[in-house]
């Protein structure tokens, strides 16, 4: 019974560590320039939806998005909360068509559509 119960433990910290890591490492990570260069932007976007080309950090945000969307960044510091509301408004306003998609995948009954706009509107000032 308990090397079931340290099984668990063990595996349970195996897998949200590396979630952890990873919204750890993007801390710094410049949005100002993802977000004003439309090519660069569309390029992630499509990454995310598994529609394009993935650079290792996209492949991050393809973890992390739809969860982030989901849980209105539940796991984020307060200035990722701030870049990936930033992202996810220069999504909807310059790439409204991906964004539509996306949300489809990740939010097909929009019951996070509410939280999410609250979420924008508090955390995406420019």
């Amino acid at each position: 019974m308990k090397i079931a119960i340290l099984l668990s433990v063990f595996v349970a910290v195996v897998v949200a560590r590396p979630n952890e890591e990873l919204y750890s490492r993007y801390e710094n990570f410049d949005v100002k320039e993802l977000v004003s260069n439309q090519r660069l932007l569309k390029a992630y976007t499509l990454c995310i939806q598994g529609k394009g080309k993935c650079t290792p950090e996209g492949n991050d945000f393809k973890k992390l998005m739809p969860e982030a969307v989901q849980t209105e960044c539940g796991k984020c510091s307060e200035k990722q909360k701030s870049q990936v509301a930033q992202v996810i408004k220069a999504i909807i306003e310059q790439l409204p068509f991906e964004w539509e998609e996306f949300s489809k995948e990740h939010n097909p009954n929009g019951v996070h559509t509410a939280k999410l706009n609250q979420f924008l509107e508090k955390y995406a000032k420019n």
